[in-house]
């Protein structure tokens, strides 16, 4: 039996990890998913001031709360997060697991590890429909979800998200990180395979879109109960 931290990405909130939860339950598993600071039933908080340390001690606080070590799980933007609170955390966190993470060297934020044209549509939305700190809900199959009653799943739940978490550079580099792992989906526009490598991170690859809890959930549990 292992414990799982589930923490999901930029705009989604606990409620993404809904079909997977039951599958891992279901082989004995506890689970946790955790909403961050500023989203999904959090919104109420979300200020320009909410940036990537807000992210990282709400996912610390988690592991303070745990017994034993957890399978620590971050989608996409929270690669950063579940990397920044393992370092800090080490002996809480048996294993991390990035899926269609973004993850780089420490001191680097989301927006300098992106290439040139995201970082740069991400900054004209938030300028032209954020105020210029809220970065705005993209369409699902900008998550790679195209699927109608899954975008429109997504459509329902998907809030903005604040620009500082993008921009803040990660800056932890306490402690000794535990082992670490890929899941990658269907090659798509971001480089997710080629960051995982730079830093030596095992990966593996299964069918699906970016939003893998969402497309391949059953195939996504399989693939975090069977370890590294």
């Amino acid at each position: 039996m292992s414990r799982f931290l589930l923490v999901h990405g930029a705009w989604h909130g606990a409620w993404c990890w809904e079909r997977v939860l039951p599958r891992l339950q279901a082989h004995g598993h506890v689970v946790q998913a955790i909403t961050l600071a500023g989203l999904a039933e959090r919104a109420g908080e979300l200020s320009p001031a909410i940036g990537l340390d807000d992210h990282v001690r709400d996912v610390v606080e988690a592991l303070n709360d745990v017994g034993e070590p957890v399978v620590l799980v971050g989608h996409s933007y929270s690669g950063l997060v579940v990397r920044d609170a393992a370092l800090q955390r080490p002996g809480k966190v048996s294993e991390v697991v990035l899926i269609e993470g973004w993850i780089g060297p420490p001191g680097k934020s989301l927006l300098e590890l992106a290439p040139a044209w995201f970082a740069d549509g991400i900054r004209q939305a938030t300028d032209e429909q954020g105020d210029g700190w809220r970065i705005p809900v993209p369409g699902p199959a900008v998550v790679g979800v195209s699927e109608p009653d899954d975008a429109a799943w997504l459509r329902q739940r998907m809030t903005e998200h604040p620009l500082k978490t993008f921009t803040d550079r990660a800056t932890s580099s306490r402690g000794t990180a535990p082992p670490m792992r890929a899941v990658l989906a269907t090659p798509g526009p971001l480089h997710f395979a080629d960051m995982a490598a730079s830093l030596g991170i095992p990966a593996q690859q299964i069918e699906g879109g970016h939003d893998l809890m969402v497309t391949s959930p059953h195939t996504l549990a399989d693939v975090l109960i069977a370890g590294p």
